[in-house]
């Protein structure tokens, strides 16, 4: 890999600003609700969370549970709730756990609840802070946690920019924010990672050296998904890989010349639509 990965700086002014707000509106939270990609759930973590939400309750969403390697989410939900918080993983596109995100809430906070009750405050919501990193899906999660389009929702990094209180019922209010990211990877990996999941525009990266750092993931972590995907041998290096890829699936210019980015493009297109199966990019280490 060259240093095109190793590089990323990508820190928009909005996200300066989000981080601001943060600060600012913290202090209004009760419990601070983490959606995490389960398929990168260390690398899209947001190291400046923990000194924004200490003190406050946590929860952890692992999202797009769907696309990632069950036994591995299993691994990560016991590590976060070794950690102290509560966990629950979700696609959250459906409905399907969002009873469980409000029970998660509603546990979390029971202490609180407990003190408002003995001080003759009744009914007042619990108040929770959704943060994530861009395309991690928080939006999507709102507005399927309050069963309507409360929240402007899409699939490139950077749309929600700015702040809003959803009331969803008479128990909870959130407080949706802006994703953000740190200003630099200083880990290259923790770039490529993101950058394979789409939290990172894709016009900033070698598509190329991205294909081939996914292609020597499956090999190594997932042996035999290649081959059963592709209908091709995956011995021999990385780059002929691609290149049979780009021969099986016809991506080929004029002149009967391998067309590199268009493989490169569907590799990892077909991985982050699920295409090559329940896939994790990374392991807690424990």
């Amino acid at each position: 890999m060259s240093d095109n990965v190793t590089a990323i700086n990508w820190y928009p002014g909005h996200m300066t600003k989000a981080r601001r707000m943060m600060q600012e509106d913290i202090k209004l939270i009760d419990v601070v609700i983490e959606l995490l990609d389960a398929r990168v759930p260390m690398s899209s973590r947001n190291p400046d969370i923990d000194e924004l939400a200490k003190n406050k309750k946590r929860m952890v969403l692992l999202n797009k549970a769907d696309l990632a390697d069950e036994s591995v989410t299993n691994r990560w939900t016991e590590y976060f709730k070794g950690l102290g918080y509560e966990v629950v993983t979700l696609d959250s596109r459906t409905q399907n756990k969002m009873k469980s995100v409000l029970s998660s809430i509603m546990e979390t906070c029971k202490e609180k609840i407990e003190r408002d009750r003995k001080r003759g405050i009744i009914n007042r919501p619990v108040r929770a802070m959704v943060v994530g990193i861009p395309n991690v899906g928080k939006s999507t999660f709102i507005n399927s946690f309050a069963k309507k389009a409360v929240t402007k929702t899409g699939n490139k990094p950077g749309v929600t920019k700015g702040k809003q209180w959803i009331r969803l019922n008479k128990d909870v209010e959130l407080l949706d924010t802006p994703g953000i990211l740190w200003p630099k990877f200083e880990d290259r990996q923790v770039g490529v990672k993101l950058a394979l999941i789409g939290s990172i525009n894709d016009e900033i990266l070698n598509i190329e050296e991205l294909a081939l750092d996914l292609i020597d993931r499956l090999r190594s972590n997932y042996p035999g998904i290649i081959k059963t995907r592709y209908d091709i041998e995956e011995d021999g290096a990385n780059h002929e890989v691609l290149e049979r890829i780009a021969v099986r699936r016809g991506a080929i210019k004029k002149g009967n010349e391998i067309d590199y980015e268009k493989a490169a493009n569907l590799v990892i297109d077909e991985y982050r639509a699920g295409k090559l199966g329940r896939i994790t990019l990374e392991r807690p280490q424990v």
